[in-house]
């Protein structure tokens, strides 16, 4: 196997419908005792249905002690960059090395903006994961301070920490040719 290849991963997608909480657990605990690596728990905070994802995610990896978690994928307009990376990294931490991060540009605006986020085009949805992705990047760097002055994101003299347990992933959400290709850029 070369030193870029690994093996593949198996998991389960989970809807995190709080009335199905308890199957939810019960789902869960057959996927850790099954073998499974994986659970990717959809990001829809403005679904009143739905528990909050990190939440749930926080929950599941207290009762665990293999699987490994991510949003699928984590709402960014609500969920602001140097926020979510401290969130990232607190999961991580917490669980050993356990959490990876899934994020998408948005979708759903009406949801969004019912909830206090922007209401964003295509286009910008898009140049706002860039920025955000660098500002994630940044905040796990190891950097004693961090600026970032873009059109979507700023931040001035944040202290990032704590680092993460291990190098997160950044899996990126995407479908069209304009997401595709940042997603290409940014690997």
């Amino acid at each position: 196997m070369s030193p870029a290849a690994r093996e593949p991963s198996f998991g389960l997608f989970l809807i995190p419908n709080a009335a199905e909480y308890p199957d939810l657990l019960r789902q869960v605990a057959a996927a850790e005792q099954g073998g499974l690596d994986l659970i990717g728990i959809q990001d829809h905070p403005y679904q009143r249905r739905y528990l909050d994802t990190f939440a749930l995610i926080g929950d599941l990896l207290a009762r665990t002690e293999r699987l490994r978690f991510f949003p699928d994928v984590a709402n960014l307009p609500l969920r602001p960059p140097a926020t979510l990376a401290k969130l990232a990294a607190s999961l991580d931490v917490m669980s050993g090395g356990r959490f990876e991060l899934g994020i998408g540009a948005g979708a759903f605006w009406d949801g969004v903006a019912a909830m206090g986020g922007p209401r964003r085009a295509a286009g910008e949805s898009v140049d706002a994961l860039e920025e955000a992705v660098a500002i994630i990047r940044r905040f796990w760097s190891g950097e004693r301070s961090i600026s970032h002055e873009g059109e979507h994101y700023q931040v001035s003299g944040l202290q990032p920490g704590p680092a993460p347990a291990h190098g997160i992933g950044i899996w990126i959400g995407a479908y069209k040719p304009r997401m595709l290709d940042l997603t290409g850029r940014l690997a």
